[in-house]
């Protein structure tokens, strides 16, 4: 089973990279605006219909997140000439920066965030994070004594774990092979002070940095035109989670394949709305007031969780994804053992 769906992955990612050598080649005989947009549609359409054809949690969830979300978001700016793409790009350029989840970095200097989490995020980091993760992984083997709140936490754990490894890995092998700066996806989100600092500059930034192109910007600027600048903030963060949270519930279907039940989309209007709010309390306080990190802290990183204990984490049992990861890690290590005893017994022979 697991075998075939290689097969599928493969076949998959061969019909993204040719979909995207297509649009490298469009992009330099047809002008931006609404005639490329005519030329790149039918690409963004295939991506939308490319996850479907993958059942494996890990390789269809992540290609899910790829090329339906990141790279169609990217080629709808593409279509306009927008960043992260551009026609200036050499075609293998072109190709890594559409369909993974990297984003070279812009003035390092003047983005201290960014500088603070690379540094932080050392291969040690990595190391004890991947330690963590094959714990979490081994105590699945007693979730039948654990207590229910317990189990939705190393859920919780796992996910955050598995995607800034998993990301961090690609990161490290587009930057190894291009020599490009790239800046990271994750920044401690267990360090955040607010909601804010949570979802602008710490958690899945690259996320954020497509989703302030392509929806909050422009929703700023017809903001600002009718309420003002001021307060235009306020409508195009809360847009801006609406479309998020669509676009979550497009990928829990291609993990789960069953009909959205509205969740995950709550999750993200709830988490809008407090931040719209969190938002418009700093400015009207215009730092009158500001509560150290040893009360925001906590009070983040627990709304946080509790709300994804209602409403994320009971998508991954409804859908069986948790089921369905847990028997793709069995095969795997099957496989694994195979391959290695394989190698052994060719070594003995020798």
């Amino acid at each position: 089973m697991l075998g075939e769906e290689i097969k599928s992955f493969i076949k998959v990612w061969l019909i993204v990279l040719s979909s995207l050598c297509y649009c490298h080649f469009i992009a330099k005989t047809v002008p931006k605006g609404t005639k490329r947009l005519s030329f790149l549609l039918p690409v963004v359409c295939l991506f939308l219909l490319l996850p479907l054809k993958l059942n494996s949690p890990h390789l269809g969830g992540l290609t899910a997140f790829f090329i339906a979300w990141l790279a169609n978001f990217k080629l709808l700016l593409f279509a306009f000439d927008r960043d992260p793409l551009n026609t200036h790009l050499s075609l293998p350029l072109f190709v890594t920066l559409a369909c993974l989840p990297v984003k070279i970095q812009q003035n390092p200097s003047s983005i201290p965030e960014l500088n603070k989490g690379i540094s932080s995020s050392s291969s040690v980091n990595y190391a004890v994070k991947g330690l963590l993760l094959g714990i979490i992984l081994r105590a699945y083997d007693y979730v039948e004594y654990m207590h229910p709140g317990f189990i939705k936490l190393l859920y919780s754990l796992h996910i955050y774990f598995f995607l800034e490894i998993v990301l961090a890995i690609g990161a490290a092998v587009v930057q190894s092979f291009s020599g490009l700066e790239l800046e990271p996806q994750f920044n401690e989100p267990f360090l955040s002070t607010s909601l804010q600092d949570f979802w602008g500059k710490r958690w899945n930034l690259m996320v954020s940095s497509i989703l302030r192109p392509t929806v909050y910007e422009p929703t700023l600027r017809f903001s600002s035109a009718v309420i003002g600048r001021k307060w235009a903030p306020l409508p195009s963060v809360f847009l801006t989670f609406v479309v998020s949270g669509v676009m979550h519930e497009l990928m829990f279907y291609y993990l789960g394949r069953v009909s959205p039940t509205g969740e995950v989309t709550w999750f993200f209007l709830i988490h809008g709305v407090c931040l719209t709010v969190e938002i418009g309390l700093k400015k009207a306080l215009r730092g009158w007031w500001r509560p150290p990190w040893v009360v925001t802290g906590p009070l983040t990183v627990g709304f946080v969780l509790g709300t994804g204990f209602w409403l994320i984490i009971p998508q991954f049992t409804r859908s069986k994804v948790d089921a369905r990861s847990f028997e793709e890690y069995a095969e795997l290590g099957a496989l694994l053992r195979s391959c290695s005893e394989r190698v052994l017994r060719v070594l003995w022979a020798k």
